[in-house]
């Protein structure tokens, strides 16, 4: 699978993710657990893949020069 995801892009998800996956450490609740749903936009901010991209034909990478075949 080819890169999807820009930088900028790749900086949020990782914020979001680290932010998401904190939630149980201040979190007294029951809901606390839903922080581990931070783990995906933080894998896919490392990876610079996303498969949800990929299935809605969505690239925020820039374009990358089409080589000649």
């Amino acid at each position: 699978m080819q890169v999807n995801v820009g930088n900028i892009d790749r900086m949020v998800r990782i914020g979001v993710g680290l932010i998401l996956l904190s939630l149980p450490l201040w979190l007294d609740s029951s809901w606390r657990w839903l922080g581990l749903i931070g783990i995906m936009p933080l894998i896919t901010g490392l990876a610079g893949r996303c498969p949800g991209y990929r299935l809605l034909g969505l690239s925020t990478c820039p374009l990358q020069k089409k080589k000649p075949e």
